[in-house]
């Protein structure tokens, strides 16, 4: 039994020649990097990081370059695709099944502070929702629903992916430096890609938790403080001195 999982890990360290995963490699990257820009499912960030493992095993001084250029380029076209989309859906009066989509994907909550965030750093924070997972959907919402110029957008974004594609690439390189095989780096770069991706999730989640037992406790309080100004109702000038203790607690 021990032989045959030692030859699966055999066969699956034996890649095809380098000009075979060049000519498959980049055109695949490309398209799965575009189409995961336009159905937010794909998870892109471990597709660059599996291609710089590769990448970084390869004998071309270059091939880190191409996977770097490639990702960039695929991920702000496929952005640019969507937005335009978005902004079909804007303008016409029965919206657009893009536009349902993404307004799906995001709660009233995430919508309005991105849409803050916007108004005061827009090109910064077109660079951070690229590098923050599922924060990419949010701020282009809300640059749909502040009817940025496609232009403008594109121009923002392209910044974004360069850094998005940078960060990951640097993730692969990191996984291919460690381990001898490439398929050992590709397994060590999905699984960071995948637990950077869970954090962001996991904060939310705890926070929306901390969020729903917080106005139990201020309501019993206030219910508290609520009772004794009551009660400072029955002598003279208590109800005053009460109704101020009220206002003091709850501003």
């Amino acid at each position: 039994m021990s032989e045959g999982f030692t030859g699966i890990l055999a066969a699956a360290g034996d890649l095809p020649p380098e000009s075979t995963q060049q000519a498959v490699g980049y055109p695949s990257l490309f398209l799965l990097v575009a189409l995961g820009a336009l159905v937010p499912v794909v998870p892109t960030g471990a597709i660059v990081s599996s291609a710089a493992v590769v990448a970084f095993h390869q004998s071309s001084p270059f091939a880190l370059l191409y996977v770097f250029l490639v990702a960039a380029f695929a991920a702000c076209l496929g952005d640019a695709a969507l937005y335009w989309l978005g902004q079909r859906g804007i303008r016409s009066r029965n919206g657009s099944r893009w536009l349902a989509s993404l307004r799906g994907r995001v709660t009233p909550e995430r919508l309005a502070h991105a849409q803050e965030r916007l108004d005061t750093h827009q090109v910064s924070v077109l660079v951070l929702s690229r590098l923050v997972p599922a924060g990419r959907i949010p701020v282009m919402l809300a640059c749909l629903l502040s009817e940025m110029p496609l232009r403008r957008f594109v121009r923002g974004d392209v910044a974004a992916c360069l850094a998005w594609a940078a960060t990951y690439q640097l993730i692969g390189i990191l996984g291919g430096s460690l381990f001898p095989e490439p398929w050992q780096g590709v397994v060590a770069a999905v699984g960071l890609t995948v637990l950077i991706s869970a954090v962001p999730a996991l904060w939310r989640r705890l926070r929306g938790r901390a969020a729903a037992d917080e106005p139990s406790g201020q309501e019993t309080s206030g219910q508290g403080t609520s009772g004794h100004g009551v009660s400072g109702q029955g002598t003279s000038g208590g109800g005053t001195s009460g109704r101020g203790t009220s206002g003091h607690e709850h501003p």
